[in-house]
């Protein structure tokens, strides 16, 4: 008993010291803060293991290079469009875009984030039309191609894709695969074999450093890019595989959102990918060369920023985007997710707009991917119904949609969810898009989407099962950290 009691004692004196550590050098948030504790005295010493695997901060650490985007130009036109913005004489080609003069501006305060005006945008809800589109632009790639995904499947959809990148690389393509390590935990590198024979490159994002195990289950780069020739360029929801093709029968049909840009908006995502593959890489660094960076032509009359955000950034640009969205509604707030766990920031600026009688309508699946995060989303629509707001539960197969639509003027479709892994964890990117015609056709999409959906609402929402609560109750509690 004696050696038991001074082992208890011991795990406790560590709890207390790793508590400590939390608290005084992590300088967290709060809440996240306080969900560790529990899980460090409800899971002695396993608690701090778990942390070490989850709950390491990167918000110090710098893991990409901006320094070499002085070659392109980049931070004078940043500096340019400031002082432009500042001094009320920044020339907006569409007069509606002005109206979002104070969200531009904090993108390009905090994320370096420059306004395009010259883009058009072909936008994707189906998987099988994206990917049909996406072939036939690698088909006609003549100088590279970039492609970055957060899951990449060797299934049908993925043997299909490899053996066009293959066909171009020996073509003379120059061929470049980014892809985490993570979310494509089931992909072996052997696959990449005829690829590299031909030329192409492939590198992995914050891979394994002993076998079997990788401590950095947090921190994964959630991007989902494709750039070729420096022309065309996709961001969106859909990763490779072929459930994305509706062909999995545990979720259905695939419902998200993706976009293919032209025009100045793609050298914005070119830099992204430079960026995330040159902290990947260690022998095959992309320079800023002028072939990544081609002079376009006016593709249309789009104006657009490209908004990244990770933990190692100071600010949370992407959540404050959607914040800075939600306070400016004067009409209308239209967000699909698949994940629901906002933070109390976001909260109170849907709570606010939706108390002050705007159109608040949330959509989610009927479905969980991962049962935790489900019930924790279901707990945080409970507060959001009290509020007047209006949920809906998409029911034709499931929605992976990360899209938010203000007053029929303003969207962004990306990769990050309304999520503290979205805000804080992951590496995310979007496309904010400044462009009532695109504004109008996501609504009346989500609009369409309603007609596949049944309505939640607060007093069916009162009428769940006790186990449903005590689960939500559970998942409610550990949200900050899921």
């Amino acid at each position: 008993m004696s050696v038991l009691s001074f082992l208890l004692s011991f795990l406790f004196v560590l709890n207390i010291i790793f508590a400590g550590i939390i608290v005084f050098l992590e300088r967290r948030d709060a809440t996240s803060t306080w969900a560790w504790i529990m899980v460090l005295f409800f899971v002695p010493f396993l608690g701090f293991i778990l942390y070490l695997i989850f709950g390491q901060n990167l918000s110090r650490k710098r893991l990409f290079d901006w320094a070499d985007i002085q070659k392109i130009g980049i931070e004078n036109l940043i500096q340019e469009q400031l002082n432009a913005l500042r001094e009320q004489r920044f020339h907006f080609n569409d007069p509606e875009a002005r109206e979002y003069r104070d969200l531009i501006y904090m993108h390009l305060v905090n994320n370096d984030a420059v306004l395009t005006q010259d883009n058009n945008v072909d936008l994707f809800t189906d998987g099988n039309e994206k990917f049909n589109q996406l072939f036939k632009d690698i088909e006609a790639a003549e100088n590279h191609i970039h492609l970055q995904y957060y899951i990449l499947r060797h299934d049908n959809l993925g043997s299909r894709l490899l053996y066009l990148l293959t066909k171009k690389a020996r073509e003379g393509v120059k061929v470049r695969v980014l892809y985490d390590e993570m979310g494509s935990r089931a992909l072996s590198n052997k696959v990449f074999r005829l690829l590299k024979a031909a030329g192409g490159e492939v590198e992995i994002f914050f891979p394994r450093r002993i076998p079997f195990i990788n401590l950095r289950l947090n921190y994964r780069n959630h991007r989902k890019l494709v750039i070729i020739d420096g022309n065309v360029g996709y961001v969106g929801g859909f990763n490779v595989g072929d459930e994305y093709l509706g062909l999995n029968p545990k979720f259905g049909y695939w419902r998200d959102t993706h976009l293919r840009v032209r025009g100045q908006v793609v050298k914005a995502i070119q830099t992204r990918f430079i960026l995330d593959w040159n902290q990947a890489t260690h022998h095959h660094y992309i320079q800023y060369e002028e072939m990544f960076f081609p002079p376009t032509e006016a593709a249309g009359d789009m104006a657009a920023q490209i908004v990244s955000s990770g933990p190692d950034s100071e600010w949370e640009q992407i959540k404050n985007g959607y914040i800075k969205m939600i306070t400016s509604a004067k009409e209308s707030v239209f967000i699909q997710t698949p994940y629901f766990i906002p933070d109390e920031s976001l909260m109170d600026a849907l709570r606010i707009a939706a108390l002050s009688g705007k159109d608040v309508r949330i959509m989610i699946p009927n479905k969980p991917d991962h049962p935790f995060v489900y019930w924790a989303t279901l707990s945080h629509i409970g507060d959001i119904l009290k509020a007047g707001a209006k949920v809906f539960i998409y029911e034709n197969g499931f929605i992976h949609s990360k899209t938010i639509v203000v007053d029929r003027k303003v969207g962004s479709v990306g990769t990050a969810n309304i999520d503290v892994r979205s805000f804080r964890l992951n590496f995310e990117v979007n496309a904010f898009l400044y462009h009532r015609p695109t504004a109008e056709r996501m609504s009346l999409i989500f609009e369409q989407d309603i007609e596949q959906s049944s309505e939640l609402t607060y007093e069916k929402y009162l009428e769940r099962s006790v186990w449903i609560r005590l689960k939500e109750s559970v998942s409610h509690l550990l949200s900050p950290i899921l």
